[in-house]
């Protein structure tokens, strides 16, 4: 059984990878600065800006899931969320090289393909990995940083580093108010009305762990379809008109291309809105 620590555990994604891991076999431990709301999860308490706290916290284990950041924009000023997320991650993955981990896993961020499209639109989409990185905030600033630091991590070490980009994080709870977007798609545009459910992104989390990826490889992470019960090419010509659009092969297919998660990882989510809203006729 591995051991595979995840940091950030008792977050919204935290506690759905750390169920899914238990689920399919793996020995997993939450490292986070506060209390994971199911008692029995086995966690540990830590500030991961303190390098010498993540090693202690990391050390031993066989996987290394990075989950902890400040985890949105403007939830403290531009400078802390900035020191906490890239120390952090530089802490963290400090520790799983000294530890010589077999894998590392981590929360990069949609945002870094331009999200929230207000200053440049989009290349073309669907988006994949090949579009541009284009942070347009401090946040997605440091997940750009994280990416490359993943890079560099791999070159010093040889440890596979995945870098999964997930779309806006959502639970059950959220989807009764998708309705409340169908009527103004420039309300949900920002991130071409992109969402993923907890569940998928434990899911890819799973299948990053399990594949046999070499090297530094990073993935769009999001649901099969858009937030919008409007067709997806009405959405682009209604709001990014003048964008490329490529080739669409369902009505509703997201506009955040998971096709290499698909092919490389064998992701494919499970979760749609659909399954709890029902769409109008």
């Amino acid at each position: 059984m591995k051991n595979v620590i995840v940091t950030g555990g008792s977050g919204k994604a935290g506690r759905a990878v750390i169920e899914d891991l238990t689920r399919n076999g793996f020995g997993a431990v939450n490292v986070d600065t506060i209390a994971p709301w199911d008692p029995d999860t086995p966690s540990l308490i830590a500030d991961l800006t303190d390098l010498g706290q993540a090693t202690e916290a990391i050390a031993g284990a066989d996987v290394v899931v990075h989950l902890a950041a400040v985890p949105a924009p403007n939830m403290l000023p531009d400078g802390e969320t900035f020191r906490i997320n890239t120390m952090s991650t530089y802490n963290v993955f400090s520790a799983a090289m000294k530890a010589g981990v077999e894998k590392v896993v981590w929360a990069s961020s949609e945002t870094l393909i331009g999200i929230p499209f207000d200053r440049e639109q989009p290349r073309y989409a669907p988006i994949d990995e090949r579009h541009p990185r284009l942070p347009e905030f401090h946040y997605a600033l440091t997940k750009l940083l994280g990416e490359e630091m993943a890079g560099q991590f791999y070159r010093w070490s040889g440890i596979p580093f995945v870098s999964l980009r997930f779309s806006n994080v959502m639970e059950p709870h959220n989807y009764p108010r998708f309705p409340e977007y169908w009527e103004d798609p420039s309300r949900r545009a920002w991130n071409l009305w992109g969402y993923v459910d907890a569940r998928d992104v434990a899911q890819s989390v799973r299948l990053s762990i399990e594949s046999d990826l070499d090297g530094h490889e990073a993935f769009l992470i999001a649901a099969a379809d858009t937030c919008m019960s409007m067709k997806s090419v009405d959405l682009m010509a209604k709001v990014f008109p003048d964008v490329e659009l490529r080739e669409l092969e369902s009505d509703h297919q997201t506009l955040l291309s998971i096709d290499k998660a698909r092919q490389l990882l064998g992701y494919e989510p499970g979760v749609s809105w659909r399954d709890y809203v029902e769409p109008p006729s």
